[in-house]
């Protein structure tokens, strides 16, 4: 990695619970970029293979040209040159190396911009996300809409035969809205 520092480099992390609008928002931020003519690169983990094994797909299908990468290490060995910004999608997935990378890239006066769920099914702080929220200069939490009572909905419901899921399930199931919808604080719910 080349060594470059200016004081356009920080961290900015888009977070909430499923629908939410995440990877609406961050796409948005990655167009912005290119129409600016500034270099992005979008990452995302091979775990995410919903909508497409290379683009980053948001639920109402917008996308953008993603690298598909394992994890951090893999990160850092495609930068051999740096962009005005680096963005990763879903990051909750990612090993904890990508907090320390999401640090170095913004002390080089990288932009970084990071987009996941900040709590899981059992509405448990989510992988590095809490890490990453506390390093971050800027965050954006976004909402999503209760299905069950309309409230502003923060937490992401797994479904399983029609259920809650049980407390002890495992917390990584990829999937879309077969699986999953957004609740409130109090209308979210898990089998112990």
């Amino acid at each position: 990695m080349d060594i470059r520092r200016n004081k356009d480099g920080w961290i900015e992390v888009i977070c909430g619970c499923m629908f939410a609008g995440k990877t609406e928002e961050l796409i948005r931020r990655i167009n912005r970029i290119k129409y600016a003519k500034k270099d992005v690169i979008v990452f995302k983990p091979t775990i995410d293979d919903r909508y497409s094994k290379q683009d980053v797909v948001s639920h109402k299908n917008n996308r953008t040209n993603a690298v598909v990468v394992k994890n951090s290490e893999d990160v850092r060995n495609y930068l051999t040159k740096l962009p005005y910004a680096v963005c990763f999608d879903e990051v909750q997935f990612f090993d904890e190396g990508l907090v320390t990378l999401c640090e170095e890239l913004a002390n080089k006066g990288v932009r970084v911009i990071c987009a996941g769920l900040d709590l899981d099914f059992k509405g448990e702080p989510f992988g590095i996300m809490p890490n990453l929220l506390a390093r971050s200069e800027f965050v954006t939490k976004l909402n999503a809409i209760c299905v069950v009572c309309g409230a502003p909905a923060t937490r992401t419901q797994r479904i399983i035969n029609g259920k809650p899921a049980h407390y002890n399930d495992s917390i990584i199931l990829v999937s879309g809205s077969e699986s999953y919808e957004a609740r409130c604080r109090f209308c979210h719910e898990v089998l112990k």
